[in-house]
């Protein structure tokens, strides 16, 4: 974790520096959102979230893409992310729009001196959990702690944050948190979320959540441009969950399985999109010695060699 806590301070220009970046990256497409979103179909509510079958439940070891290898037909464009001439932000719209679907950390913290305007609610789509004993998470936050907004400074001066599941019931609600409201708006209150209590950190989670994580802080570390030297780009939170909280009609008796037709999660796509879950497939890990015991799979035993 970062020892220079003046890097840390408000500065107070992190606010109009994020509504800059924003008008930068361009992230909605259409000039008239709402006349493009008044033309498609109104929300499915009917539908339920079910299991259907994989698109090749027939698949056998060794067989390659379930496409029929229509995939291999087509040739690939080489990109080098440094690229003299290439603006950083091609990097970050690429990136978004191919590593998908991304879980979305809904992510509450409180500063140290406990003020209120200082409290923070806001969504990060680089987000991830990355093991369970301990139980770790890991946050990127963009730009350096020189612009840090909110949610990076309270996390790093308390070491304590809330981490929320969004669901289908409050997108819009959690999506209003991107708001380039003035320094010191109250998120809860735009979005008409409800905080409640956690046990272990001062921070609130949402009521609303189906899903929620108390954490505390582990570490940080700060990136550096490669193009522009001296630029800070990201920063990189690694939180341990200390607590978790599960809304009783989504988790089984034994406590460790959310029913994913409650959680209803939803997923960040690239630009302005979201994704909603609404099917999944079961598929089985292979067992070596049932895949191969009728014989059939003897020639795909091979060494490895160079190239693959």
């Amino acid at each position: 974790m970062s020892s220079d806590k003046e890097q840390r301070e408000q500065d107070p220009s992190a606010h109009e520096h994020m509504v800059d970046s924003e008008k930068h990256v361009q992230r909605n497409p259409h000039p008239d959102f709402k006349k493009v979103e008044g033309l498609r179909p109104d929300w499915r509510a009917e539908e339920k979230w079910a299991f259907t079958k994989t698109k090749d439940p027939n698949w056998k070891l060794g067989q390659g893409g379930n496409d029929g290898g229509e995939s291999l037909k087509k040739e690939h464009i080489e990109i080098d992310p440094y690229e003299d001439g290439r603006p950083g932000i091609f990097n970050y719209k690429l990136l978004i729009s191919a590593i998908i679907p991304r879980p979305i950390g809904f992510i509450s913290t409180v500063s140290k001196d406990g003020k209120c305007k200082s409290t923070n609610l806001a969504p990060y789509s680089f987000f991830q959990v990355i093991g369970f004993d301990p139980p770790i998470f890991i946050v990127g936050f963009a730009g350096g702690f020189d612009h840090a907004k909110d949610s990076l400074r309270n996390l790093v001066d308390t070491g304590e944050c809330c981490i929320n599941i969004i669901s289908e019931h409050f997108l819009e609600a959690a999506n209003t948190c991107s708001i380039n409201a003035p320094h010191g708006t109250s998120e809860w209150a735009m979005t008409g979320l409800h905080p409640a209590p956690c046990r272990d950190v001062k921070a609130s989670r949402v009521k609303e959540s189906v899903f929620s994580v108390e954490g505390k802080l582990m570490e940080t570390k700060e990136y550096e441009s490669r193009v522009t030297k001296g630029k800070k780009t990201c920063v990189l939170a690694i939180i341990e969950g200390i607590r978790f909280w599960a809304r009783e009609d989504a988790i089984n008796e034994d406590r460790n399985i959310i029913d994913p037709a409650v959680l209803r999660p939803m997923s960040r796509l690239g630009g302005i999109t979201y994704g909603r879950l609404l099917e999944g497939v079961e598929l089985p890990r292979p067992e070596f010695d049932k895949a191969t015991k009728d014989g059939k799979a003897e020639g795909l035993l091979k060494p490895k060699t160079e190239g693959q």
